[in-house]
Order: C-alpha cells, then sequence, then structure tokens
C-alpha cells in the first residue's frame, strides 16, 4: 500500500494530486497533437479533459494490484502545472510497476521529467518496495528515451512494430530498472 504524504517537493518541482482547477493547463497540455504524437490517443477534446481529469482527481493512493496514483507536475518557481507523472502497481506477486511521464513541450530539454520521474521511482522502489519498474515509449520518442537513460533505467526491449497505433505500425521501447539498481544508484548519490 502506497498513501505518499503530499505535496511531494523536489529542488524544482511540487508533485501533488490534481484538482478541478487543474482543468486549463492539463486541457492545454493534453489537447496539443505535438503532445499526442506518440501516445495512443488523439489530442483531448475538453469532454475527454473533464473525464481524464476526473479520474485523475481520484488517483492519490495505490492500494491494490492495477491502482496507479497520477499527479500534477507544478513548477516551484511559477506555480505552473507543467505536467504529470504516474506509477501503476502492475503486478502484486512479482512486485512489478510501471511509470509514465508526460511534459508540457515549453518545459522540454531542462530536466523536469526526469526530476519528476525520478520521485515515481522513488516512490515505487522505497514507497511500494516493488523490484522492477519498467517504462515504455514509441521507438521514434527520442525525448523520452533520454529520459530513462538519464534515470538510470536500462533498455530491455525494442519490439518491433508491436502495436497498431494511429493507423499505422509502432516499435515500442520497454525499459526497466531492479530495486537492487535504484538502491546501489541512491546509495552513490547521497
Amino acid at each position: 500500500m502506497l498513501r505518499p504524504h503530499y505535496p511531494i517537493q523536489t529542488a524544482r518541482l511540487v508533485l501533488r494530486p490534481f484538482v478541478p482547477n487543474d482543468f486549463r493547463a492539463l486541457h492545454d497540455l493534453e489537447s496539443r497533437p505535438d503532445v499526442a504524437r506518440y501516445l495512443y490517443w488523439e489530442p483531448w477534446t475538453e469532454g475527454d479533459t473533464r473525464d481524464g481529469l476526473s479520474l485523475m482527481v481520484l488517483r492519490t493512493t495505490i492500494e491494490h494490484e492495477g491502482d496507479r496514483i497520477q499527479l500534477a507536475v507544478q513548477r516551484r518557481d511559477s506555480g505552473a502545472m507543467i505536467g504529470a507523472v504516474n506509477l501503476a502497481w502492475t503486478n502484486e506477486r512479482h512486485r512489478q510497476g510501471e511509470i509514465g511521464y508526460i511534459l508540457h513541450p515549453e518545459h522540454h530539454g531542462q530536466g523536469f521529467a526526469t526530476e519528476a520521474a525520478m520521485e515515481m521511482l522513488r516512490l515505487g522502489f522505497e514507497g511500494l518496495r516493488l523490484h522492477r519498474i519498467v517504462a515504455r515509449c514509441d521507438a521514434r520518442n527520442t525525448p523520452s528515451t533520454r529520459v530513462m537513460e538519464r534515470m538510470g533505467m536500462r533498455r530491455e526491449a525494442h519490439l518491433r512494430e508491436n502495436e497498431f497505433v494511429k493507423g499505422e505500425w509502432a516499435d515500442e521501447l520497454i525499459y526497466a530498472m531492479l530495486e537492487g539498481e535504484w538502491h546501489a544508484k541512491a546509495s552513490s548519490a547521497g
């Protein structure tokens, strides 16, 4: 079970539960074609944003396999909501999880995605006591692969034409980190 103490603060970010007032910022993010390009869904309509946000505000704890937390990523300096991160408990018996992240393009290239996603790894390994955490992306999404590599995740698979997404076959990359790798990284950093 994982019930984080919110908000979670990093050097430059605040990770917090979504609130209804995040509608405009979330819609600005999720309605962009450049953001949706490598995702499974099309750019969100306002209705999609309302529906998505109504689920996100509830996803603050992990109690059972299949649960996830989804948190807003907010800049500490400006207070702007610039993205979202999530952690899912995918398999209880094998202590597996998955992380994901999405960031507004105006905030790309500054290390914010890495900083926020590292907190999801920390919550998974230290809070939920997972053994293995994966992250996946479309193989064409080079910025996302760089985030996973900067976090110290290892590329485990390149699945060729793995899924039919938005009318075309797409390759998928799978990255992972093990609990022991996380602890070795954490002890060498601090």
